[in-house]
């Protein structure tokens, strides 16, 4: 029976062992064991909790390209102001305010409670870091590492950095207005960053490079300790290095997520200082201080026993949303999709960049998942259908280029300026009616070279000068578009390159004429396979990117493109049909003898043909093509299995993709519905949950 591969939420599960850590550095679990052991484990091993949900924070937001900043920010500042209402009565009964400026250096910098510094730290890194990040991680990460050597002046090398009276001085005005440098300023903006960046180092490599700089910090953390010229021991010099050892180790093996664990973990670090509360409240109420606070092996596990206790409800909670393999899905392979983004730039002319197609949620891959993974693999230049899904990748924050292929409306051109959208010039009508509107407008000239679908002409070179000479309109660029060059018919290989020379001949004529093109381009994915390099500065790449072709025709140039989409559903029900009955819709399916059908979750509301049964449609399941029959229904198929010994309700069922030693290739599937793999793959429905990894 095969299933979906199992993932491991590396990332997540270790956030246990963090919080566990933190725990621990606030019970000195082996006080009574041995001093110097308590030191190592609570002052210097238990350093790299912190800094790990710091760059775990990064390495999320980062992802999504800063995109969730506000929102992120929003939850922390309402988790904080929760905290702080929690540890109200114990700081009010304890007299931890001594007035108005002490109770807003705490708010706002050092954290209402020991372990609240946390949250306000994070808020204002997050803050610096987004800031640092627009300028690249070149100049970022430096200028953090900078605030976190002034900081680790103000730690451990206090006693050191100290004895220099302007040294002195500096701290001394730093620690009037924080009680520690280990906050917002000089140190999470470091590991917020570290996190962004996302270093993934090969396995053995992490390993080495994370105990060899434990060994390194453990070294540090003894002498500074026996030195004794710690102001506080939060920073060392082999932090950083020994975190993203550390953190590169646990995002090699990360698949898939935990929201329950992350809860879980969040509360713990939480209520475990109020659990210590109550442990000495209630030990010294029982007489069991010997045993209950003396004893700190046993001492650190009753706090820890309550605290997980009381943060239990997270892991019981009843889940909120499904999950999204739970009926049908696609899995989109970011890997395969960045590897296709190289092999195509490695095909390209010197000076030519790819430029992205992403219309149609790319492709039918999700649109900004898609972006974003391009975008950190290098691309600068996308180009979507219409102004929404410009706007939408705004949104997922994609920066650089995107060019809006089709027509937009002149009434929307303020939006266009707004969110900084490169619009394409339909036809000089529409070029004058953006100019009307008043607004300096980036847009690129569409050339019509034979296609008449948009574009000016490109023998009407009266209606192009008119086009550059419009107020209000900077054009960045002209293109056209190869509509045959998938083809290798005689004919069409001529065509194309009369659409080529007369492109050529305009785009010459302009610089001729004092007129600067901007960025040139004309060739699309079936440009790259079945023509020459070509001297333009962008190649727009669709299909090709996602590792398929329209069809199965022959091309001239083969290229080492890997499928990224898969199309997957559950069995539901089995049933047993006798010879004579019938199933499904119309009664089509007749069965000639037992038969022993699936129910499939996946229907023709997600995209498929309804008569693709009918076709001689196919399926994967336990890697074994089974054919589908009778009528798709909306939401659901049947599929003949009767040559499958063993098949139950939940296993998987591959409709594109690969199963074990067998595959059905998009191509294959959109010849069986008579379509081709760009109209196939843009159609898949939107119920259709992204997996990506």
């Amino acid at each position: 029976m095969r299933t979906a591969k199992k993932t491991v939420p590396t990332l997540d599960l270790f956030r246990l062992a963090a919080v566990l850590l933190v725990v621990m550095n606030h019970t000195s679990p082996l006080a009574d064991v041995s001093a110097m052991a308590d030191f190592w484990l609570t002052r210097v091993l238990a350093r790299v909790a912190v800094p790990f949900f710091l760059m775990t924070t990064g390495y999320f937001l980062s992802r999504n390209h800063w995109a969730g900043v506000g929102r992120q920010l929003k939850k922390l500042c309402l988790l904080y102001g929760v905290c702080i209402l929690l540890y109200l009565p114990v700081n009010l009964y304890a007299g931890s305010f001594t007035g108005p400026a002490d109770v807003l250096r705490k708010l706002l910098v050092d954290g209402t409670f020991y372990h609240l510094w946390y949250f306000p730290a994070t808020i204002l890194g997050i803050v610096i870091a987004r800031w640092l990040s627009r300028l690249g991680l070149r100049v970022a990460l430096p200028v953090a590492a900078l605030l976190y050597l002034i900081g680790l002046g103000g730690d451990s090398y206090y006693g050191l950095v100290s004895q220099i009276p302007l040294l002195r001085t500096l701290y001394d005005g730093i620690f009037t207005l924080c009680g520690y440098t280990r906050n917002g300023l000089f140190f999470a903006p470091l590991f917020l960053l570290l996190g962004a960046a996302g270093r993934r180092w090969n396995q053995k490599l992490s390993l080495a490079g994370f105990f060899l700089s434990l060994a390194a910090m453990s070294a540090e953390g003894l002498w500074l300790h026996r030195m004794d010229v710690q102001r506080h021991d939060s920073m060392y010099l082999a932090l950083p290095l020994c975190i993203v050892c550390l953190f590169s180790l646990l995002l090699g093996g990360n698949k898939g997520e935990s929201r329950k664990v992350r809860e879980f973990s969040t509360a713990v670090y939480v209520l475990h200082p109020l659990c210590i509360v109550l442990v000495r409240g209630a030990a010294k109420l029982l007489g069991l201080g010997e045993m209950l606070i003396e004893n700190s092996v046993l001492h650190f596990i009753v706090v820890l026993a309550l605290s997980a206790l009381l943060s239990a409800p997270c892991l019981l909670r009843l889940q909120k949303k499904p999950s999204p393999t739970a009926r049908a899905w696609r899995e989109v392979d970011l890997a395969a999709l960045g590897h296709n983004a190289q092999v195509l730039r490695n095909t390209l002319a010197p000076g030519t960049e790819l430029m992205a197609v992403v219309k149609a949620e790319a492709y039918g891959h999700g649109g900004a998942v898609t972006a974003r993974t391009l975008q950190r693999a290098g691309v600068r230049a996308f180009a979507v259908a219409c102004l929404a899904e410009g706007i939408a990748l705004r949104k997922a924050g994609i920066r650089g280029t995107i060019l809006i292929l089709g027509y937009t409306s002149p009434e929307e051109a303020p939006l266009l300026t707004r969110w900084h959208l490169t619009q394409t010039v339909a036809d000089i009508d529409h070029g004058r009616a953006l100019a009307a509107r008043g607004r300096r407008v980036h847009v690129h000239l569409a050339m019509d070279t034979g296609m008449h679908r948009l574009g000016i002409l490109a023998e009407n070179r009266k209606e192009i000068l008119e086009a550059f000479r419009l107020p209000n309109l900077v054009v960045d660029g002209v293109f056209s578009h190869l509509y045959v060059s998938d083809s290798l018919e005689a004919e069409d290989v001529a065509y194309t390159q009369e659409q080529l020379t007369l492109f050529y001949d305009t785009v010459a004529w302009l610089r001729t004429a004092g007129y600067d093109p901007g960025k040139v381009h004309i060739q699309s994915s079936y440009g790259l396979w079945n023509l020459p390099a070509q001297p333009c500065d962008y190649v727009r790449a669709g299909i090709a990117l996602y590792g398929v072709r329209s069809d199965d025709a022959p091309v001239q140039r083969s290229l080492d493109l890997r499928p990224v989409l898969s199309l997957r559903a559950r069995v539901a029900s089995i049933r047993t049909v006798q010879a004579g009955e019938s199933a499904g819709y119309g009664r089509v399916f007749q069965a000639e003898q037992e038969t022993k059908l699936a129910v499939v979750t996946i229907g023709y509301a997600d995209g498929l043909p309804r008569d693709l049964p009918q076709r001689g449609g196919q399926v994967l399941i336990q890697g074994r093509r089974c054919p589908m029959v009778g009528w798709m229904c909306m939401d659901q198929l049947l599929v003949d299995v009767s040559d499958l010994s063993e098949v139950a309700p939940g296993d998987t069922v591959t409709i594109i993709g690969r199963d074990g030693g067998q595959v059905i290739r998009a191509e294959e599937l959109a010849a069986c519905c008579g379509t081709i793999t760009n109209e196939l793959l843009s159609r898949l429905g939107m119920r259709l949950p992204i997996v990506s990894g």
